[in-house]
């Protein structure tokens, strides 16, 4: 199957999705997946910069008891590839999942600045990025989500079922395109964009 070529808007805005230290903590989260994906963000973000696209940092604030991303805790902070790229145009905080739901209003924000095409990265692929992706699809954005500039960790649910980090990268994968919500790409197809 032959990818269509990627067109990035020159006001394409690049969602960095919650790359806080609290995701470092394996002891809290499990076994993650893709641990090219720090490199493939700083990459990202590197090329949004120089090319002057707008770059918006995306942070998690628990208010879950005893969370490792609650505001008061170290794992709060940005991971260092963000601190030390940490030019963003915007900063959006939020406690829920969708990137959407944060302050100060992220919608508002694109649509003064006209930006239809968005491409979301990020931690974890399956909760914030996910959902931060259908949403932006249902909005009517040009969702783009290189599945390698995200990753998660394993997951158990009901009943006994687990999945790992893989299998729940590619059910996000399979949702997001499958159901029209983004199309799933890499970071070299965006970064040869």
């Amino acid at each position: 199957m032959t990818q269509t070529a990627i067109e990035i808007a020159p006001n394409s805005a690049l969602l960095v999705i919650d790359v806080q230290k609290g995701f470092d903590d394996e002891s809290f989260w499990g076994p993650r997946n893709n641990p090219a994906a720090e490199d493939n963000i700083a990459a990202l973000m590197d090329a949004w910069q120089a090319a002057g696209r707008p770059v918006v940092l995306v942070r998690h604030a628990s208010v879950q008891p005893g969370s490792v991303l609650a505001a008061d805790h170290p794992g709060h902070a940005f991971k260092d590839l963000v601190e030390k790229r940490r030019h963003g145009s915007l900063l959006v905080t939020k406690t829920v999942n969708s990137a959407f739901y944060g302050t100060p209003d992220l919608a508002d924000w694109l649509t003064a600045r006209g930006t239809g095409q968005l491409v979301v990265v990020g931690i974890q692929t399956n909760m914030c990025v996910e959902t931060t992706a259908r949403m932006a699809g249902n909005l009517g954005y040009d969702v783009l989500v290189p599945l390698d500039a995200t990753h998660t960790f394993d997951l158990a649910g009901p009943g006994g079922l687990r999945l790992t980090a893989d299998e729940l990268a590619t059910a996000t994968a399979v949702n997001l395109q499958g159901g029209g919500f983004a199309r799933v790409v890499t970071t070299a197809d965006l970064l040869g964009a």
